[in-house]
């Protein structure tokens, strides 16, 4: 399908001169992998969002493997969490030979829903670590979901891909469980290209994933090689993984990290145009704005009550009018690997399979312009009113 000439991205990363520059520099220093930049990096996100430790990663599905590895998921235990996800918050627990347990979303938001939690807890012993996800920012209930955990003994870990510099009154999101995972992927509020960070406040899950994120080596690279002590001196004292982030993507990460709260107010100010264009309109609603909601991404629904052809007629007519359009997510029921293996049903989490058939994400990034801004309001409306019903 060809675009046309105006056509608007779903998304574009902010990049410059500066992470240019940082990128050249540590190429030039003869240092690439893990060094001195990744460990300026984890101390720069851990002060940020005001915790403990920070561990820098190659992506957000590694840190996931690591974190529930790290809270005590092997073989015969599972991860309680949404089907409302990307396949990685699930599959990571699958790398470990553990489990999955899926309880519904919240009926007016896209986060997991915590009585639905309480009920999978006293039903099934083997679920040791919840898995909360914060979808396009908004923050889970986090403090029902913490007391849940400490109520039936089991771990949090917060799948925070979505949720930088999500904050609410008890803190940043991904900072309130056991251990949270970031990403920053291209398409993230901050982005270092690939990659991802833990962060967790207790010490002893930390030097779990420190060990185990670098094949187990009881000497992180950047020691071997810096040390008085001879670098090829080591012990093999876990069987690890090559999780760790290089210096090359930790020096774009040190950039963006630098200019985090001016990206999200970029994305604030185009989240109100579109809050004010779209609220009354009455085929669509906009998306939830809990607390501290980072805007990772914008999501809207149709009333399909209002409009005469479906979500996918709807979205595919915005596209061939020149919108970049996604969806998020499309739930683990409908996906052939997690349905089969679990008997998973769409009727089993009415509200999950409602937000998927009616919802889709629109052009959404820091550095939109006002003719883009204005092209994506004009012909969301313009086309929900040709098939709007009378």
């Amino acid at each position: 399908m060809s675009q046309p000439n105006d056509f608007v991205p779903f998304f574009l990363p902010s990049i410059s001169e500066e992470e240019k520059k940082a990128v050249l520099k540590v190429m030039d220093s003869g240092w690439l992998t893990t060094g001195k930049e990744a460990l300026e990096f984890e101390k720069e996100f851990a002060s940020f969002v005001n915790c403990k430790n920070a561990l820098a990663v190659n992506s957000n599905t590694s840190g996931l493997v690591l974190s529930y590895e790290a809270c005590g998921i092997t073989e015969g235990t599972k991860i309680l969490t949404t089907p409302y996800t990307f396949t990685a918050t699930a599959s990571a627990a699958r790398h470990l030979n553990g489990h999955v347990v899926y309880a519904d979303i919240e009926k007016d938001s896209y986060n997991i829903c915590p009585e639905a939690i309480e009920k999978k807890l006293k039903e099934d012993k083997a679920i040791k670590v919840i898995v909360p996800v914060h979808i396009a920012g908004n923050l889970c209930k986090m403090e029902e979901i913490c007391h849940l955990a400490k109520k039936y003994n089991v771990k949090v870990v917060e799948d925070a891909a979505h949720a930088f510099p999500s904050k609410s009154k008890i803190g940043y999101g991904g900072t309130l469980g056991d251990a949270g995972v970031f990403s920053f992927y291209a398409t993230k509020t901050m982005t270092t290209a690939e990659g991802g960070m833990i962060t967790t406040n207790d010490d002893e899950i930390a030097s779990r994933i420190a060990l185990i994120r670098m094949h187990g080596i009881d000497r992180p690279v950047w020691d071997r090689y810096t040390s008085d002590k001879a670098s090829w001196e080591y012990d093999i004292v876990a069987p690890g993984f090559k999780y760790n982030l290089p210096d090359v993507l930790a020096a774009i990460g040190r950039v963006q990290l630098s200019k985090a709260q001016t990206f999200y107010e970029k994305r604030k100010k185009i989240a109100e145009k579109y809050n004010e264009a779209f609220q009354n309109v009455d085929f669509l609603q906009i998306p939830p704005d809990d607390e501290g909601n980072a805007w990772h991404l914008y999501i809207l629904k149709i009333v399909p009550e209002k409009l005469k052809i479906s979500r996918n007629e709807f979205t595919s007519i915005l596209q061939k009018k020149g919108l970049g359009i996604s969806m998020h997510f499309i739930p683990h029921f409908r996906m052939t690997y997690w349905k089969n293996l679990y008997n998973l049903k769409a009727e089993d989490f009415p509200n999950a399979n409602y937000q998927f058939e009616n919802s889709f994400s629109i052009p959404f990034w820091p550095d939109m312009g006002e003719e883009q801004v204005h092209k994506v309001i004009s012909t969301i409306i313009e086309t929900g009113k040709e098939y709007a019903k009378t």
